[in-house]
């Protein structure tokens, strides 16, 4: 199992920014190199039967990823600027929206005290 975490850690290690920077693409004179928020997380177990009325062995593990598509670095006639995308932007951004107004609502109910 230890060697698997090893081989998951390299691969990722090697992916790095690749996984968050797409590869540009040339499009009538206009470059596009996409952006996106990228996560990772994995999980592994090993267990072995303890009790004497029971035998048992185990393994396990899991993993997953994301990515949401957040925008473009667009380069035009020699100027480069982000261009996002406003829908990924709104559901990655909602939840901070949230978490920000419960924040400030408890801050002004206790200056209120």
């Amino acid at each position: 199992m230890a060697q698997l975490t090893k081989q998951l850690a390299d691969t990722l290690t090697q992916v790095g920014v690749h996984s968050a920077y797409g590869a540009p693409v040339e499009v009538d004179g206009t470059t596009i190199m996409p952006v996106a928020c990228t996560s990772y997380g994995f999980g592994a177990a090993e267990g072995a039967g303890d009790d004497s009325t029971a035998q048992g062995e185990g393994s396990g593990g899991g993993g997953g990823g994301m990515a949401v598509p957040v925008g473009a670095y667009v380069t035009r006639d020699g100027v480069t600027r982000f261009e996002p995308n406003i829908i990924a932007l709104l559901v990655v951004g909602a939840p901070f929206v949230w978490v920000a107004g419960r924040a400030l609502a408890r801050v002004i109910k206790a200056l209120k005290r």
